[in-house]
């Protein structure tokens, strides 16, 4: 039985030479369906059983020759069933990593050295295997084979590393700290001093040549410019049309909102700056300097910069680097405070993962933390007592945490304490006007966004003088801080009869106007969302936010599609264009919106597209239905041929072989330079009772000529339609 399963394992292993061979070969023309996207998935998670059984094999390989290992028969067969099993996790680790890196983010050298590494320790597990019986497998060529796979098992690791964490991710505080010598202000840029070390720590792990999620790269001006599959970065001097910030302020729980969750979080300094220099042009070469002397901008990043203008002596011994590497966490990094400083700057983040215990543990290290970052974090009065052990504390971070004066109070015996942010929480002047005098080493305190209005703030900084109260940006006339746009928390915009219209802004206590009549919202007359507006039909939403002391948002649109009538059964009587195959049929009625971006492979899921033929969709429904209006929701954009509809048709009745034309559509054409958009098309009609309903959307034949493919067939995109 024992042999059998062997010979049958061997043979496995033989077929998964022949096919991951066949892979790497052919891997340019390999198209993964979603079915295996979620196999290779499954590959960082595999990788560890091969890794552990090959270094061990490896091991015992390299000694196998001695005398007293060579004729024990237990050492023999435990080793040669030790490889069968690793080269066999090995294929299927190897097997899992192609599939995945076809996914769209994953391309670069780094990858190349990490398949191919990969791909040769199961080569040579596998040669090993088959041929270490052989008369000419001697010791030499053992040890040298074992020396080889353990050596490709750590570059292998080592560039894997790199592609999930960032090609520096091993060095990287060492690099860090060897770049923590201060910049002086007269000579910072604040792009290059400012702008790039927030995108470096937080967003180029992700964005880089070797990792290029959504086909965006942050390392240089030219790629920031450049934008990424869903367009544009960065609109120079609208930080509200900014694809950039507009991801940053999503909640955290969608799927767009960058970073993404489990990542470390832009803090609301580093947002305030992306969007101060984005609204200020985008500028790469302009120095402090170069900016008013009051200009917001110049404000925040000259605070941003002084941590590094002065490196305070400290009284204290360098912590254990080694119990500060075991602190080190995915959610909790430990860094040195400056170059050569026995300071450290703690950062927790991820808020589904925080408990007080993530305090705790820091005890043997209490003395080193000068620094301790808990923005956004759940951390309630009673953890308070925590940070107070931390008795050479300078910085406390608590924006937009639970705390309360009550247990702030906790903080008075922190002799050393210097900077204390507090914006998004509930504390108010009283509180205030008790809390400051007992932190008596208090210089700056952080209170945007709590109850505090512009005149508390005046007034208790006309009372603490020796404190710095920060109660938001001066505007300097020419860049006035603004509230971000509000967003929208429906999981989808496309409902069936009825649908609660949920709106929401990340600050606290923000007025959010809307309108539902194609008019603007104001700031006085337009209707206060207050969560009890229902929508019945189809409906575009726009809203603006405001809120004392701050200057309104940019305009947010929502649109909102009614889809009462889900077929029971869908299919296309004509094929899809390759490219924008999306989920054939089933696309149609999703409720998954497409967004704008170009005409290329890398929309195939979010599409579904036709040009040399019409789009033909034939729906069933089991019991016949009132019909009384079709649409359907398209992309434009003309620069790249993606054009509306020239003509939609809709058929009707209650057999599929006796269908009658019961409505013609048309959209309208765009204009030369029209910016990229979606739209909504619709047909209405006298109500149908109807079973079997044929929709034919027809492709705009010619061009115009003022287009560069004039006269040629345009690309026509469709992601939804509406039947009600």
């Amino acid at each position: 039985m024992y042999l059998r399963f062997r010979f049958f394992a061997e043979q496995v292993l033989v077929a998964c030479n022949i096919f991951i061979l066949f892979l790497l070969i052919f891997e340019s023309k390999l198209v993964v369906p979603a079915w295996l996207q979620t196999i290779g998935r499954m590959h960082p998670l595999i990788l560890h059983f091969p890794i552990v059984i090959l270094l061990i094999a490896m091991l015992l390989e390299f000694f196998r020759f001695k005398p007293e290992y060579a004729t024990n028969l237990f050492y023999k067969n435990f080793l040669q069933n030790l490889l069968l099993i690793g080269a066999l996790f090995a294929a299927i680790t190897v097997i899992m990593g192609l599939f995945l890196s076809k996914e769209e983010g994953y391309a670069g050298e780094v990858l190349t050295l990490h398949k191919w590494t990969g791909a040769g320790i199961f080569f040579i597990a596998s040669l090993i295997y088959f041929v270490r019986n052989t008369g000419w497998y001697k010791a030499p060529v053992a040890k040298a084979g074992a020396f080889v796979t353990v050596i490709a098992l750590v570059l292998t690791g080592h560039y894997g590393a790199a592609l999930t964490h960032g090609s520096n991710f091993i060095w990287e505080p060492v690099s860090k700290q060897n770049e923590m010598t201060a910049v002086p202000l007269n000579e910072a840029v604040v792009y290059t001093n400012v702008i790039q070390p927030i995108l470096e720590q937080k967003c180029t792990s992700c964005h880089n040549p070797d990792k290029l999620k959504g086909e965006l790269i942050l390392r240089d001006p030219a790629s920031i410019m450049k934008g990424g599959k869903s367009g544009k970065l960065i609109v120079p001097g609208n930080a509200a049309m900014s694809l950039l910030l507009q991801r940053v302020h999503l909640p955290m729980e969608e799927k767009k909102h960058m970073p993404p969750s489990g990542k470390a979080q832009l803090t609301l300094q580093e947002i305030s700056l992306l969007t101060l220099w984005v609204n200020q042009k985008a500028d790469f070469n302009k120095k402090l300097v170069d900016l008013g002397a009051s200009d917001s901008l110049r404000l925040l990043a000259t605070a941003y910069l002084k941590p590094a203008q002065a490196e305070e002596q400290f009284d204290f011994d360098a912590a254990d680097e080694d119990e500060v590497a075991k602190l080190n966490s995915d959610y909790r990094t430990i860094l040195p405070l400056a170059r050569e400083s026995p300071a450290l700057a703690v950062n927790i983040y991820n808020a589904a993962s925080y408990n007080a215990k993530q305090l705790d543990e820091l005890s043997k290290i209490r003395q080193q933390i000068v620094s301790l970052n808990l923005n956004k974090m759940p951390v309630k009065d009673a953890d308070l007592k925590s940070i107070t052990q931390f008795e050479n504390l300078r910085k406390l971070d608590l924006n937009f945490t639970e705390v309360t004066a009550t247990g702030l109070k906790e903080l008075s015996s922190l002799k050393y304490l210097q900077n204390l942010t507090l914006s998004g929480t509930k504390v108010n002047l009283v509180d205030m006007k008790a809390l400051l005098p007992a932190l008596k080493s208090l210089k700056t305190v952080t209170v945007w966004d709590t109850k505090l209005s512009a005149a508390d703030v005046a007034t208790l900084q006309k009372e603490i003088r020796s404190v710095e109260i920060i109660g938001g940006f001066k505007d300097d006339g020419k860049n006035p801080l603004r509230l971000n746009p509000p967003q929208v928390k429906n999981s989808s915009m496309i409902f069936a009869q009825t649908a609660a219209l949920q709106l929401r802004h990340p600050i606290k206590g923000v007025d959010i106007r809307f309108t539902m009549d194609g008019t603007e919202p104001d700031s006085i007359n337009s209707p206060l969302f207050d969560n009890k507006t229902i929508l019945t039909n189809s409906a575009t939403i726009k809203a603006r936010a405001y809120k004392n002391g701050w200057y309104g948002s940019e305009l947010a649109t929502f649109d909102f599609f009614k889809s009462a009538y889900n077929p029971d059964s869908v299919n296309l009587l004509q094929p899809l264009n390759r490219v924008h195959q999306a989920e054939g049929a089933k696309t149609f009625f999703d409720k998954k919106l497409g967004v704008i971006g170009a005409n290329n492979p890398a929309w195939a899921n979010n599409w579904a597209g036709v040009r040399n033929n019409d789009m033909v969709l034939m729906s069933e429904f089991k019991k016949p239905v009132n019909l009384s209006s079709v649409g359907l929701h398209y992309m434009i954009e003309e620069a790249t041929g993606i054009f509306p509809p020239q003509l939609v048709e809709v058929w009707g009745g209650n057999s599929r072989e006796n269908l009658k034309l019961i409505s013609t559509f048309k959209a309208p054409l765009p204009l030369k330079g029209d910016k990229p958009t979606l739209k909504m098309a619709e047909g209405q009609f006298k109500p149908q009772h109807v079973s079997f309903v044929k929709v034919v959307v027809k492709p705009v034949e010619k061009m115009p000529e003022w287009h560069g493919s004039k006269g040629n067939r345009a690309l026509l995109l469709v992601d939804e339609m509406f039947f009600n």
